[in-house]
């Protein structure tokens, strides 16, 4: 039986130059596992605690799982970026819009990882501008929030590429690596993104 969140077509197609942003799919999951594994060292300073048992195939359904029914939802948005191969996708990374809120709130927030071979191309700078007017113009959301360790300079370069600005500090923010670790924010307003889009397209 074909289980509907299970289906290849995706909910979203998000596409840039270099780069191509959907829904995880049950036949990503060797390309997820072994980026994933390759990257465990790389990524462990900037993540919550995993093992190998969290690389696990019943693992990964469950999560393809919950990213298509949080998508149908409309509360969270886990994409993994593909970088176009020809006829083929080559995943690098992923990007998660999580914890959307409505009413008088209107924002999201930002979290992001990259494979270990793919960092410092510019490859998520990209992924993040092509996931902002998603978040601005589609879901219409007014603000979209990120937050990063004091010593990570590359994440504080995808943000201020695209147009983030620091807001605050947040100690023991988030467990990282089995710490409570500060994290500095960052935010994006939608008068901010669009004036930056005006500017742009008059120069």
């Amino acid at each position: 039986m074909l289980w509907p969140w299970s289906s290849p077509t995706s909910l979203i197609t998000l596409r840039s130059e270099n780069t191509l942003l959907r829904l995880p799919q049950l036949s990503d999951y060797q390309q997820w596992y072994t980026l994933r594994r390759e990257s465990r060292e790389f990524l462990r300073p900037f993540e919550p605690r995993w093992t190998e048992a969290d690389l696990a195939r019943r693992i990964f359904v469950t999560r393809v799982k919950r990213a298509r029914q949080e998508a149908e939802e409309g509360t969270d948005y886990s994409l993994f970026i593909f970088q176009p191969d020809g006829n083929k996708e080559r995943l690098v990374g992923g990007i998660t819009l999580s914890n959307v809120r409505r009413r008088a709130a209107q924002f999201v927030n930002l979290g992001y990882w990259m494979g270990q071979q793919y960092a410092g191309k510019g490859l998520m700078t990209e992924a993040v501008a092509t996931c902002l007017p998603f978040v601005f113009e589609t879901l219409d959301l007014h603000r979209i929030h990120a937050a990063f360790l004091p010593g990570n300079t590359p994440s504080r370069r995808v943000l201020e590429k695209n147009g983030f600005v620091e807001e605050g500090f947040a100690e023991k923010y988030l467990q990282i690596n089995g710490r409570w670790e500060d994290h500095v924010m960052f935010g994006l307003t939608k008068e901010r993104y669009e004036l930056a889009h005006f500017v742009s397209r008059a120069i």
